[in-house]
């Protein structure tokens, strides 16, 4: 179940049964797994205050807040959102199993509980979890202006950003779905065989040109791309290592250096406005000085003694 020896995943047991905990605490520290416990739902809600659990193995039945009730507040955190919680009851009826999926479960089981088949559902979950935070964490690196194809450039899904930047240069086969214009399928099926020069392309709309970057497979035929402006003649020039800035900084503060916003620069690099004002605060620190006017003068100087 640990993928990571250095990480032990955090299982939360929230049952007021003394012989459940026993059972799946013995179970789950077996499997590897740190366990904690909490006899009612406010107990529950106070140790998700502190820790963020994996994984949740709640009792639906319980004195003062049932476990529907604690489910539903766990899932208004936003930070329990994307953590699996299985139920656990003597309550086989399916309006009971109907009403923990409604109120955030992503599974229930009956007492008295079979370990094997609860691990086994267990790491299913913490699988699907994983694969989901995955994406999520592509999506914060890679910014906002992503776009999911299959193999022949039609579009499965695009972010508002993403979808905005192609607005106007989309094309639309006979069943009216969004597809990328030629060549950018052929590049993709390149880029896949491992025949591409690049996992970057460009495409154009007018005068409008954008680019595209390989991110990686996301399931059985859907890629992920991320999607930026292109600057072409415009790219902002190198700036020598003794700034101590990585190739992504560079960019960024050549681009504050020619005026641009930290919206035209996430708009012009593919990334997040957020990440811009990362990038910005490391670029900052790097170069010693506390704003924008400051590190774009140093990037002036720079670009002289470079040129």
């Amino acid at each position: 179940m640990i993928t990571d020896p250095k990480k032990r995943d955090v299982a939360l047991v929230v049952d007021d049964s003394p012989e459940t905990l026993r059972l799946l605490t013995d179970a789950l520290d077996g499997a590897g797994m740190t366990v904690m416990v909490a006899l009612d739902g406010v107990s529950a809600m106070r140790i998700v205050d502190q820790i963020t659990p994996d994984i949740v193995l709640l009792d639906a039945v319980m004195p003062g807040m049932d476990g529907f009730e604690t489910c539903k507040r766990l899932k208004r955190d936003a930070g329990l959102d994307g953590v699996p919680i299985i139920f656990m009851t003597g309550l086989a009826e399916t309006e009971h199993i109907v009403r923990g999926l409604e109120a955030g479960g992503v599974d229930y089981v009956t007492k008295p509980i079979a370990i094997e088949e609860m691990l086994a559902r267990i790491r299913v979950h913490l699988a699907n979890a994983r694969l989901t935070q995955s994406a999520r964490a592509a999506h914060d690196v890679s910014g906002r202006y992503l776009l999911a194809v299959d193999d022949a450039g039609k579009i499965k899904w695009a972010t508002p950003q993403g979808q905005k930047l192609l607005a106007d240069m989309l094309a639309v086969d006979a069943d009216h779905d969004l597809m990328l214009p030629h060549p950018i399928p052929q590049w993709i099926n390149q880029v896949l065989s491992g025949k591409a020069g690049s996992k970057a392309a460009s495409m154009s709309a007018g005068d409008e040109q954008l680019r595209l970057q390989y991110v990686g497979k996301l399931g059985p035929n859907e890629f992920l791309l991320r999607l930026a402006k292109d600057a072409g003649a415009d790219s902002p020039a190198e700036f020598p290592r003794e700034l101590g800035l990585t190739a992504r900084e560079g960019e960024v503060l050549s681009w504050l250096a020619k005026g641009k916003t930290n919206r035209d620069i996430a708009q012009i690099l593919g990334l997040s406005p957020r990440t811009v004002d990362k990038h910005l605060e490391q670029i900052y620190s790097k170069l010693g000085v506390e704003n924008r006017t400051a590190a774009a003068a140093i990037a002036v100087n720079a670009n002289r003694r470079n040129s």
